[in-house]
């Protein structure tokens, strides 16, 4: 999924194996040491691998920090299926409810459209100003984002 360069056209590399297993291996440190994290998702009928989606809390020294940020990467066969959607909507809930969040937030480059539907449909808002992602090199097309967020209040309104 990470060599895949439809799934990755949004982020400034491709991934080795190698590359793609330490993060594996990052997600699963992260969920020990905390208890949440970035989860594989698999279907439901055939326990297929299909990406992760979950919370994190960023490592990039971004304007906005600290923070934890929703985030979700799927393979392609996973595309258009409310996937991202529904699986996201699961872990903004163990954020509020469970971990008791004040608020979420969500990242993208500028041009990532898909991911910003997503984040719209989850009811986040984008915030008026945009920011240059620090690991992307400058000059590339992606290094411009928006941030979006949701808080505890604006979640509930949206569940009524």
């Amino acid at each position: 999924m990470n060599a895949d360069p439809e799934v990755m056209k949004y982020f400034p590399t491709l991934l080795t194996r190698e590359q793609s297993d330490l993060l594996a291996d990052r997600c699963q440190a992260f969920i020990e040491e905390h208890g949440w994290g970035l989860w594989a998702v698999e279907t439901r009928t055939e326990g297929l691998f299909i990406g992760f989606v979950g919370l994190s809390i960023p490592v990039a020294d971004l304007p906005f920090n600290p923070c934890v940020e929703i985030g979700w990467r799927l393979s392609r066969l996973a595309w258009g299926k409310g996937y991202a959607t529904e699986a996201a909507r699961a872990a903004l809930r163990l954020g509020f409810e469970t971990l008791h969040l004040s608020d979420i937030v969500s990242f993208t480059s500028v041009i990532n459209v898909k991911s910003r539907a997503v984040m719209e449909r989850l009811g986040m808002i984008p915030d008026s100003s945009t920011f240059e992602h620090p690991r992307v090199p400058p000059g590339n097309s992606l290094r411009e984002h928006c941030l979006y967020r949701i808080s505890y209040q604006q979640w509930i309104a949206g569940k009524s």
